[in-house]
């Protein structure tokens, strides 16, 4: 489960956010972006010491300044099942569609083997012009740690 899918999830629903500097932060949850920041509403926020509190309207929190966030253990059970049942079409679709023959299963077959196109990865995954501890600037002698 990713923490993203849970997020989304959990929208219009109540959560507790708890800050790297110790400050919670208690409320709904109305948005999410990529970058795990959020937008809070009904807002109650705690002082890292536990002694003063705050209400707000709304807040945004920057995702970088995250520890961690608690959902409701109805929303975690709930991406739970959708993820299932995601994973349960999908392998129906992919039984069907491995049913059906011809050309195209043959090609997935060849995909699956590593046949990508002109040549496949060695056993390290480089090539043969990178250097020695396997990256591009190898040849160049500027790699990791020199």
């Amino acid at each position: 489960m990713l923490p993203l899918s849970l997020l989304n999830a959990a929208q219009n629903k109540p959560m507790l956010v708890e800050l790297k500097n110790g400050s919670t932060f208690n409320g709904h949850l109305v948005a999410c972006d990529n970058f795990m920041n959020l937008t809070l509403r009904e807002v109650y926020e705690t002082s890292a010491s536990g002694e003063q509190f705050w209400k707000q309207k709304e807040c945004y929190i920057r995702g970088s300044t995250i520890k961690y966030c608690r959902v409701a253990d109805s929303v975690i059970d709930q991406v739970r099942q959708r993820e299932e049942q995601a994973r349960k079409q999908r392998q129906q679709s992919g039984s069907s569609a491995n049913v059906s023959g011809g050309a195209n299963s043959a090609n997935r077959a060849g995909a699956a083997n590593g046949a990508r196109g002109a040549y496949t990865r060695g056993a390290r995954g480089g090539t043969a012009d990178r250097g020695a501890r396997g990256t591009n600037a190898g040849a160049r002698g500027r790699g990791r740690g020199q």
